[in-house]
C-alpha cells in the first residue's frame, strides 16, 4: 500500500511551514537531484505532509515546466499545504538564502576577481565544473536515452546547437512536438489521485496577477531607469524563464553562449566562475543567472547598478515559476496522467542530453585552452582551440576532480574546495 495513503495529517501551521522550508532552503546544496531527494525525505518520509503519489505527480508536472523544477516543487508543496501564502513561503525560502550568498560572492568577485589569489582559486573551480557538467550529462543520458529514437533526438540536438548554432528554444520546441505526436511508445504515470475539474476563474485570475507582477516592473525599468543594460537583462532572462525546459544545465547552455558570444556581458572564464559559485551555494543552480545579471550591470554602471541587475534578474527568473505553479497546481493530478505530455517531456529530456553535451564541450574548450577561435564555414560553426595554449594545470585538476567525483563518488562541495586549493598550489608552483 502506498505510504501515507491512509493518512490525513493535519495541515502544518504557518510557523511550522516557515521552519521546515527554511531548513530545506539552507540545506539545498548539490543540484536538483539532491534537492528533490531532500524534500522527499522531509515532506513525505519525516513529516508525512504529502503522499508518495502526490509528490511524484507534482514532480512530473514540474519537469514539464520551464525553470528550476526543485524550486517549483517546493512552491507546489507549500501551496498544497497552506494555499497561496504557503506557496509563497516555500518558494521564497527555497531561493532567498542562496540568492543572498550569490549576491555577496558576486560583489566580492567584482572587486577582487582579478587578484592573483582569486584567479588561482577559480582555476581549480573551473576544472572541477567541467567534470560536474560531464557527470550531469551522464546521469541525464542514463535516464533519458532508453531507446534508439531518443539517441537520435539527442544527436540531432547536439548537431543543431553545436555545429549549426540553432536557437535553443527551436530545438526544445521541435523535440516537444515530435514527442507529443509520436505514438511509438506509451508513456504511463499511473492513475491520477483526483480527476475533479478545477474552476476556470481562479486560474485566469492567477495568470493575470502573475503576468502583471512579472511584466510591470520590467516596463517600469524600461521607461524610468534610463539604464539600457537593465532592460536588456530583464528581456533576456524573461525569455530564458520561458524556454529553459529540461533542467538547469540545458538553460545554462543557452544562457552561457548568448551571454558570452552575443551580448559580450561576460567572458567564458567569468561564466565558468559564476557556475562554480552557484554549485557551492544552497538553492537552485539557476541562481547563476543572478551572478550574470549583477556583473553585466556592474560593468556598465557600478555597484548599485549591479545590485539592480541582480534583483531584476531574480525577479524575472522566479516570478514566472510562481505563475506556472499557482495557475497549474489545481490541474497537476490531471495533467500528470496525459500520455502525450509524457511523450513531449521524454523527447525534451532526450534533446537536453545533446544540449548538455554541447555545454560540456564548449566549457571544456574554454577551460583547457586559453585560446579558442570561433570559425564560420558555410552553415557550420566550428570552435578551434590553439593546441599550444593547453593549460596542463587545468588538465591535472580536472583529472583529480574526475577521480573524486566519478570514481570515489564524493559530493560536489568538497571536490570544489579541493580543486580550488589545488589551483592555488599549482599557480604558485608553475
Amino acid at each position: 500500500m502506498e505510504r501515507n495513503a491512509a493518512m490525513t495529517p493535519e495541515k502544518p501551521t504557518t510557523r511550522e511551514l516557515f521552519a521546515t522550508f527554511g531548513r530545506i532552503g539552507l540545506l539545498s546544496f548539490g543540484g536538483p537531484a539532491a534537492q528533490i531527494a531532500l524534500m522527499h525525505r522531509v515532506l513525505v518520509d519525516e513529516k508525512g505532509w504529502l503522499g508518495e503519489r502526490q509528490f511524484l505527480n507534482a514532480l512530473s508536472f514540474c519537469m514539464l515546466l520551464p525553470g528550476p523544477e526543485a524550486m517549483q516543487l517546493a512552491t507546489y508543496a507549500g501551496w498544497r499545504l497552506r494555499g497561496f501564502v504557503g506557496g509563497l513561503i516555500a518558494g521564497l525560502l527555497f531561493v532567498l538564502p542562496g540568492a543572498l550568498v550569490i549576491l555577496a560572492l558576486a560583489s566580492l568577485y567584482a572587486y577582487f576577481g582579478s587578484v592573483p589569489l582569486m584567479a588561482a582559486l577559480f582555476l581549480g573551480i573551473k576544472a572541477a565544473v567541467v567534470i560536474i557538467v560531464f557527470d550531469a550529462l551522464m546521469k541525464v543520458a542514463k535516464r533519458a536515452l532508453r531507446s534508439i529514437i531518443y539517441w537520435v533526438i539527442a544527436a540531432l540536438a547536439f548537431i543543431g546547437i553545436f555545429f549549426l548554432s540553432l536557437p535553443f528554444p527551436l530545438i526544445i520546441l521541435a523535440a516537444a512536438l515530435f514527442g507529443f505526436f509520436w505514438r511509438g511508445e506509451v508513456h504511463e504515470s499511473g492513475p491520477a489521485l483526483s480527476m475533479s475539474k478545477p474552476a476556470l476563474w481562479p486560474t485566469l485570475r492567477n495568470i493575470a496577477l502573475w503576468l502583471a507582477a512579472w511584466w510591470l516592473p520590467v516596463l517600469a525599468v524600461d521607461q524610468l531607469s534610463g539604464t539600457p543594460i537593465l532592460t536588456e537583462i530583464a528581456l533576456f532572462f524573461s525569455k530564458l524563464a520561458v524556454v529553459s525546459f529540461g533542467g538547469a544545465y540545458a538553460g545554462l547552455a543557452y544562457m552561457a553562449q548568448d551571454v558570452v558570444n552575443q551580448f559580450g556581458w561576460l567572458n567564458a572564464g567569468e561564466m565558468m566562475d559564476g557556475l562554480g559559485l552557484a554549485e557551492t551555494t544552497p538553492g537552485p543552480l539557476i541562481l547563476v543567472t543572478e551572478f550574470v545579471g549583477f556583473l553585466a550591470a556592474y560593468y556598465k554602471g557600478g555597484f548599485l547598478t549591479g545590485v539592480a541587475g541582480a534583483a531584476l534578474t531574480l525577479w524575472v527568473t522566479f516570478v514566472p515559476c510562481f505563475l506556472w505553479i499557482f495557475a497549474g497546481a489545481p490541474y497537476i493530478d490531471r495533467i500528470s496522467n496525459q500520455p502525450r505530455l509524457s511523450g513531449a517531456l521524454a523527447a525534451i529530456t532526450a534533446a537536453v542530453v545533446g544540449v548538455i553535451l554541447n555545454l560540456s564541450l564548449w566549457f571544456a574548450l574554454h577551460v583547457f585552452f586559453t585560446e579558442v577561435t570561433r570559425r564560420e564555414t558555410g552553415l557550420f560553426t566550428l570552435w578551434q582551440p590553439t593546441l599550444a595554449s593547453l593549460d596542463g594545470r587545468v588538465l591535472l585538476l580536472a583529472a583529480l576532480s574526475a577521480f573524486l567525483l566519478l570514481h570515489r563518488r564524493w559530493q560536489i562541495t568538497p571536490v570544489l574546495m579541493i580543486a580550488a586549493a589545488g589551483g592555488v598550489i599549482l599557480s604558485y608552483i608553475f
